[in-house]
């Protein structure tokens, strides 16, 4: 993102910067209609809005998407802004931008959370930030259920919903080599490509024998009986349950290419 010079058309190198004193100008001027004053002001703020980007970098959403509706943000703080009041345009400018951008990607997310499960959220949040200015400390989830009047796990569901996803390839670690990456620290070593593959393989090797096969490997290894107990069970010798386990399990090695 940082990297790229032309955004939506616009060659973000030469972009112009307003003083504070001719933005101000400005904002008199587009207040009073005149829509030149406003076009300047939109371009000589587009650098504000590219300061902002640099908060959302690595999210995976197209910069050029993410600067359009950074432009809308940059545009209504134009509109709302109070001359009237001393406050740079910067100042309230910002969290407008950011404002835009975070609902574009809550509404775009590929994960779809209800309003009511967001609305609740919010709530939850702002009851954070009033305990945190006033006892100077993060409040429990208790509390927190307590403030808002709801139960425990809905305040957990709640604030995990709006957590924003993450990459699997996001890397969290690098020395100078190959970036250690989230897929890295989460996989499963248990469960593996390879394992499921020779899962399908035993399966249809033990697919192919008799019937009288499967039933005895079954007893044998899956319910732990003795070769006594399943010579009892399928009314054969023990000599017989063993050479036909043997001949079962040699089968299945031949089929599935393992050694005897």
């Amino acid at each position: 993102m940082l990297g790229k010079v032309e955004i939506c058309g616009v060659n973000t190198s030469k972009l112009k910067v307003l003083k504070n004193e001719e933005t101000m100008e400005l904002l008199k001027k587009a207040k009073q209609g005149d829509m030149a004053a406003r076009e300047a002001l939109i371009a000589g703020n587009l650098r504000l809005v590219l300061s902002v980007l640099q908060r959302f970098s690595g999210r995976g959403e197209h910069v050029d998407d993410l600067f359009q509706v950074g432009c809308i943000g940059l545009i209504k703080a134009i509109d709302h802004f109070n001359t009237d009041l001393d406050v740079r345009f910067s100042t309230y400018g910002v969290p407008m931008i950011v404002g835009e951008i975070r609902r574009y990607l809550r509404d775009n997310s590929a994960v779809r959370v209800s309003r009511s499960m967001r609305d609740t959220a919010y709530k939850v949040l702002q009851a954070k930030e009033r305990y945190l200015s006033q006892h100077q400390k993060e409040p429990t989830i208790e509390e927190l259920a307590r403030l808002v009047d709801i139960r425990r796990e809905e305040v957990v569901l709640a604030l995990d919903a709006i957590v924003d996803p993450v990459s699997l390839y996001e890397p969290v670690y690098s020395d100078g080599g190959d970036p250690i990456c989230v897929m890295d620290q989460v996989k499963d070593n248990k469960n593996t490509d390879e394992q499921w593959l020779e899962h399908i393989a035993l399966k249809e090797a033990i697919s192919h024998l008799t019937e009288r096969e499967r039933r005895i490997l079954r007893l044998r290894f899956f319910e732990g009986r003795t070769q006594m107990e399943v010579s009892s069970e399928v009314g054969l010798s023990q000599a017989q349950v063993s050479r036909l386990e043997k001949n079962a399990i040699r089968q299945i090695r031949k089929d599935i290419g393992a050694p005897s």
